[in-house]
């Protein structure tokens, strides 16, 4: 795999497969609106809706996924879902997740280590 995006794309398929798998139904993908992207939207068991950061490394020499969903990006996020929100005329609890997606450089092999309520 060489492109970047198509490396975030296997990592986003990747955990919706896990979320699936654990009894979450993924309801987006890619969420796009003025504020940025959402990389996916899914409702868990209980039936809250979780809006969730999908980071994907090979490498943490330069950190841990999680560190690079700063205050920065945790506010277009905020402002992100609060549109998908108001686009679906929606009134319910919602939850931030991120999904630190970790695999080898030929991308064969994910772990995935998901972090509820992150933010």
């Amino acid at each position: 795999m060489s492109r970047t995006s198509d490396a975030g794309l296997w990592g986003e398929e990747e955990v919706a497969r896990y979320l699936r798998q654990r009894g979450y139904s993924v309801l987006d993908t890619r969420w796009r609106c003025r504020f940025g992207e959402i990389d996916l939207i899914a409702r868990d068991g209980q039936g809250l809706l979780c809006f969730v950061e999908v980071k994907l490394r090979s490498n943490v020499s330069h950190g841990l996924p999680r560190e690079f969903v700063d205050a920065h990006k945790q506010q277009k996020l905020r402002s992100a879902a609060a549109c998908y929100l108001v686009r679906g005329n929606l009134d319910e609890a919602t939850r931030f997740d991120v999904a630190e997606v970790y695999t080898d450089p030929a991308y064969t092999a994910a772990r995935i280590t998901y972090l509820e309520n992150a933010f």
